[in-house]
């Protein structure tokens, strides 16, 4: 079989497997929705009275029998067509838009500024980590790893917004007022990243191609450059990948705690008042943006793995 035809079954085969997770997303979404409560209500307000409340379920078809509503439910997840905010009457996926560029900047500002730091840091412990500094500094990583997240948000915010008034604390608006939620959020990606590469780089050392590569001539630096790093980071990607996965998801704590205008804050907003369309928008805007982190991440490691190759190639 050639190449055209292996990636064209391949990507026949990611978009069917897409278009039944949709569907069945839509259908565990809907059922969830009918579960949480009547956005009628919500919209109308908790002190409408009846008719109010029947008008409004009837102007927004809430009124039409479950299974009708249903099929409405997963034909609008597989035509992106979500019509308007039950709340602001906004389009559902321009607002879902409006909202994913601050998601998506925190979240690769994030991943950048833990593989700057977490790399290097996982290679130099990961070189002895028996030694006293990189034991110190590994505790300190655990230590880090073991605190939620929202802990580290509020030190951050106590020391450098309130004590120090250094950056802002809440809001988008500007360059500083990126720096405590980036730096909250790499804290909490940087640890998995710093143990996986240490681990790594600990176990490739006793390795028999790193003795071979050494007992070649090559020196300690030569050896963790082309022969150790190269290997330990086949696992780092994976792991990077999927943490970028989860924070395209929405950063609900995080933006919650700094006032950011991201997805995860709108979502939290939308659930809180049952906005059907926005909480459908959202949703459907992240299982996309997962499936295609995956798939990336997936070819990179194809890439610098050539085993994952063999058995496609076979």
């Amino acid at each position: 079989m050639s190449l055209l035809a292996r990636l064209a079954r391949r990507l026949v085969a990611r978009a069917t497997e897409l278009l039944l997770l949709l569907v069945a997303l839509s259908l565990l979404l809907f059922g969830l929705l009918q579960l949480a409560g009547d956005p009628a209500l919500a919209l109308a307000g908790a002190d409408a009275d009846p008719e109010t409340v029947a008008a409004v379920r009837s102007a927004w078809r809430l009124d039409r029998p479950l299974p009708e509503q249903a099929l409405r439910f997963v034909e609008r997840t597989l035509t992106l067509d979500f019509g308007t905010a039950i709340g602001s009457g906004q389009n559902a996926l321009a607002a879902v838009g409006d909202a994913l560029p601050a998601t998506l900047g925190l979240a690769v500002l994030a991943i950048l500024l833990s593989i700057i730091v977490g790399v290097p840091l996982g290679a130099w412990i990961g070189q002895a980590p028996e030694r006293g500094p990189q034991r110190l500094v590994m505790e300190g990583v655990v230590l880090i790893q073991g605190t939620p997240g929202f802990v580290v948000a509020l030190l951050l915010i106590q020391l450098f917004a309130v004590g120090l008034n250094l950056v802002p604390a809440i809001g988008q608006s500007g360059p500083s007022s990126w720096i405590l939620p980036v730096v909250s959020v790499a804290l909490f990606l940087c640890p998995k990243l710093i143990r996986m590469v240490a681990g790594n780089v600990a176990a490739a050392r006793s390795a028999d191609w790193v003795r071979t590569a050494r007992a070649g001539g090559a020196g300690e630096a030569d050896v963790l450059l082309r022969h150790i790093l190269p290997n330990a980071l086949i696992g780092a990607i994976a792991l990077v990948g999927a943490q970028f996965a989860f924070l395209a998801g929405g950063l609900l704590v995080i933006e919650t705690l700094f006032a950011w205008p991201g997805l995860g804050r709108l979502l939290l907003q939308a659930t809180l008042t049952l906005d059907y369309p926005i909480i459908q928008a959202a949703t459907v805007v992240i299982t996309l943006l997962v499936a295609a982190v995956n798939a990336l991440t997936d070819a990179l490691v194809a890439i610098v793995d050539p085993r994952v190759r063999r058995p496609a190639a076979a």
